[in-house]
């Protein structure tokens, strides 16, 4: 009988970690959130009740608080602006707050092409090029804009170089095969070609970059609370 229960000790063991990385995928130099929005509760946060721009984690908490929740993830959610507006298109609820931008201009938001990260009503998330995006039929609940996209249709952007020098801390959020969302933050200085290699390698059809060194992750159940920086739209899950 020993045998027996080495055994179901050891596939115990396994399913536990099966699960786990299925939830938190981390390598060295990157570590992500897997969301599953059938089950978990996404927004989109940009200002609070009283029209006051949320800009941090901290007071994120504070406000989803007051909604008798816990917020257990949250991630910076696009570029913004000196004054923390979004740059791009904002959808709050399926109220458009801000345009999309279809124009061309000059930094990484403007790296062509450059995507949108949505939420439909009935809880599906995708992201797609700009010019691809569409919500004649108010079918949107949350959106933002960003740029460049880091993997399109399964190709990584063609900008992108192996063994750039151009590296930085970097955000991004990813569509896996089953339809979940992955949100990953580097952990250290990293190119665009490499960052867009980790989606890619995770099956993502489609990836958007989010923001460089100002971005930050709030994670408590894996030790990562990092509560400074300021700002625009800050993507968060919470539960009751």
């Amino acid at each position: 009988m020993k045998p027996i229960r080495f055994t179901s000790l050891v596939l115990t063991i396994l399913v536990i970690l099966s699960v786990s990385l299925r939830t938190y995928a981390q390598t060295d130099k990157i570590i992500s959130y897997i969301v599953d929005t059938k089950k978990q509760d996404l927004q989109l946060y940009w200002k609070d009740g009283k029209g006051q721009i949320i800009q941090n984690f901290d007071n994120l908490k504070n406000y989803v608080a007051s909604k008798k929740k816990k917020l257990v993830f949250a991630m910076n959610g696009g570029m913004f602006q000196p004054d923390y507006t979004p740059c791009g298109l904002y959808i709050q609820q399926q109220q458009t707050i801000r345009p999309l931008v279809t124009a061309s201009g000059s930094g990484n938001f403007f790296l062509k092409p450059n995507g949108v990260f949505y939420i439909n009503n009935n809880n599906t998330a995708a992201i797609c090029t700009t010019p691809d995006f569409s919500n004649d039929k108010k079918q949107v609940k949350w959106a933002t804009q960003s740029g460049p996209m880091l993997v399109i249709d399964g190709a990584i952007h063609p900008a992108f170089k192996q063994g750039s020098a151009n590296v930085n801390i970097r955000n991004g959020v990813g569509i896996l095969p089953d339809n979940k969302i992955v949100f990953a933050i580097s952990k250290e200085e990293i190119n665009f070609y490499d960052f867009a290699e980790y989606f890619k390698n995770l099956g993502c059809k489609n990836a958007l970059y989010l923001d460089g060194f100002v971005s930050r992750m709030y994670l408590p159940e894996k030790n990562l609370s990092e509560t400074d920086g300021s700002f625009g739209v800050i993507i968060g899950v919470s539960t009751f």
